[in-house]
């Protein structure tokens, strides 16, 4: 090995096991120079070096052979840091150490059967004095590294592709990042190319440990000698989507024609991979533009990719996707997952389809799996809403079988079942039992459940109860929950509570809508409440309002009130509707 340092009138000794070589007086200025090393075991190498004169940049020539050769100056080193030491050893003892050492040397074979033990050489420059010391690491050439630490391209000994890249792996294996990426540049310098695994390996290896950009180089290297696989470019979409977010990972696929129909190296895993990345944003538009791509270039899907699919379409609320994904997994040969059947059950209950999420439910029991309590309770929903009280409460059963406590989900999901099938009695009793064994469960759906019942049944009194235990318990009360109370007055033929319902509503800031004022507007009718009946009418002026008074006045023959009120309402600009015009026409005998 040989190096030459610009400095002023030093000695620069390198010295290390196996060689040895010297040089004095370079006088401070450029000048040009021979060296010889002689090493013990592989022979001599004849190196002719010339220094380039340039702040923090030192030109040196070096070369590894088997035998006796002359060279000129083949690398450029910069930006390396510079330390210096003093020589302390007397000139004469380095000179008979140096002149031992050639004898001895000399004496040995020139041709070798291996490359010379290369040793580290760390040059330190700083100040006028400069000082080459050889290590006990491989000869290489510094630069910096992003992550601060140094990257050295070292001078192979070994020149098999096989085994070197055999090492690049185990060293990415064992995440020492710095001497894998350091191994894999020395290999690209001498022209040797590091086979797929480790490539592969290197990238896993420099994502884990954060180095995107250095990953990215690999990654174009791989691509420039299409060495790439699916896992390489699973690897770096994910590590870019990370880093920089979905948009980026989406652009750098288009990029790589993702969507086009050329020829690509592509594989079930990279359009997993962008599957999940549209997964994670909830982005089902490019889910299903990835899934109709990956049939187009004819690939078949993993069960990860069709799992992938149907819980990214149920998630987003797109049911008939889901489904569509579910039935070609079928077709495919796949068996479901827990997560996936889950999803479908989600999907059915949601699109109606209630038999087939009994079918698929059915089977997770057949087959040994446990469905959550969300997929139970998404179940006795839709069975509740189909009116199938008997096959919801089996499913009741089954829940409290597999161990899961049913919740507020759960209950709402019965007391519905029974509602739908005009079982009010018994909705009341499943509630009160509920409110008794479980009251941490009730919420406002399951009193609003209640309170339906209470109405169905005409027990005006027990929804006013329900209406001030909720009201108790602190729960908010939606203007929903005081029609619910009010119409129960209604069918009662109890106005005048219906009116105190009214004002305590008024009273507690909650807004009445126009199904407030038109329960109370029926309700004051057949009571005889006509003044109640003005001052709603001065407080909502509403078409649908007018409607209903006029008519209730002919039917309760106040033929000449209603004749006011139509006139008054088609004075404010407000037209009737079709039955208010046919009872004028039919009880007032005249032709509007």
């Amino acid at each position: 090995m040989m190096g030459e340092v610009l400095s002023n009138s030093v000695s620069v000794i390198i010295a290390s096991s196996g060689f040895a070589c010297r040089q004095n007086n370079l006088y401070g200025r450029p000048s040009t120079s021979s060296y010889t090393i002689c090493c013990r075991k592989h022979g001599c190498v004849m190196l002719h070096g010339s220094t380039v004169k340039s702040k923090r940049c030192i030109s040196f020539g070096c070369l590894r052979t088997k035998g006796p050769q002359r060279l000129h100056n083949s690398i450029i080193a910069s930006n390396i840091v510079a330390s210096i030491e003093p020589v302390t050893t007397s000139e004469d003892v380095r000179e008979n150490h140096l002149i031992e050492r050639r004898e001895e040397f000399l004496d040995l074979d020139f041709v070798g059967s291996n490359l010379p033990p290369w040793r580290n050489v760390v040059v330190q420059q700083g100040g006028s004095d400069v000082e080459v010391k050889s290590g006990n690491q491989p000869l290489a050439v510094s630069r910096k590294m992003a992550f601060g630490s140094e990257i050295r391209v070292q001078f192979l000994e070994e020149a098999n592709e096989e085994i070197l890249s055999r090492r690049v792996l185990m060293l990415s294996r064992s995440n020492k990042v710095r001497s894998a990426l350091e191994l894999y540049e020395s290999m690209k310098c001498s022209g040797l190319q590091p086979n797929v695994h480790a490539c592969n390996s290197l990238l896993s290896c420099l994502i884990r440990n954060g180095l995107l950009d250095y990953a990215l180089r690999v990654f174009e290297f791989m691509r420039t000698n299409e060495i790439t696989t699916g896992h390489s470019y699973s690897l770096i979409l994910k590590a870019v989507e990370h880093a920089q977010g979905f948009d980026s990972a989406l652009d750098m696929f288009v990029g790589f024609g993702g969507y086009s129909r050329q020829k690509k190296d592509f594989d079930v895993i990279v359009y997993n991979t962008m599957i999940s990345v549209c997964g994670k944003v909830n982005n089902w538009i490019e889910t299903e533009k990835l899934w109709r791509s990956m049939k187009e270039d004819g690939l078949i899907g993993t069960r990860v990719t069709y799992s992938l699919l149907v819980c990214i379409f149920a998630r987003c609320s797109q049911n008939e996707l889901a489904l569509d994904a579910y039935n070609e997994m079928i077709q495919n040969g796949l068996e479901p997952g827990d997560d996936v059947t889950q999803a479908v059950i989600g999907s059915c209950t949601r699109e109606g389809k209630w038999d087939l999420a009994l079918n698929l439910f059915e089977n997770m029991l057949n087959s040994r799996l446990k469905p959550n309590l969300i997929s139970c309770n998404a179940l006795i929903n839709s069975l509740g809403k189909a009116g199938e009280v008997k096959l919801a409460f089996k499913v009741h059963g089954i829940i409290k079988i597999l161990g899961h406590t049913p919740d507020a989900y759960t209950w709402n999901g019965l007391l519905t079942a029974l509602y739908k099938a005009n079982q009010h009695a018994d909705t009341l009793q499943l509630f009160e039992s509920i409110k008794t064994e479980q009251s941490s469960e009730l919420n406002v759906h399951l009193y609003n459940t209640a309170l339906m019942a209470c109405q169905k049944l005409g027990l005006w009194e027990k929804s006013l109860q329900l209406l001030w235990q909720m009201e108790t318990s602190e729960l908010p009360v939606s203007t929903s929950s005081y029609n619910v109370v009010i119409r129960a007055c209604e069918i009662a033929r109890k106005p005048k509570i219906a009116l105190q319902v009214y004002e305590h509503m008024v009273h507690r800031k909650c807004t009445p809508d126009t199904f407030t004022y038109l329960s109370l507007i029926r309700g004051c009718i057949w009571g005889s409440l006509w003044a109640e009946v003005e001052e709603i009418l001065e407080v909502a002026p509403d078409i649908s309002l007018y409607n209903a008074v006029i008519q209730g006045m002919c039917l309760r023959g106040k033929f000449e009130s209603a004749k006011k009120l139509y006139t008054r309402m088609r004075e404010s600009g407000l037209k009737p509707d079709g039955k208010t015009r046919a009872l004028m026409l039919q009880n007032l005998q005249r032709k509007i």
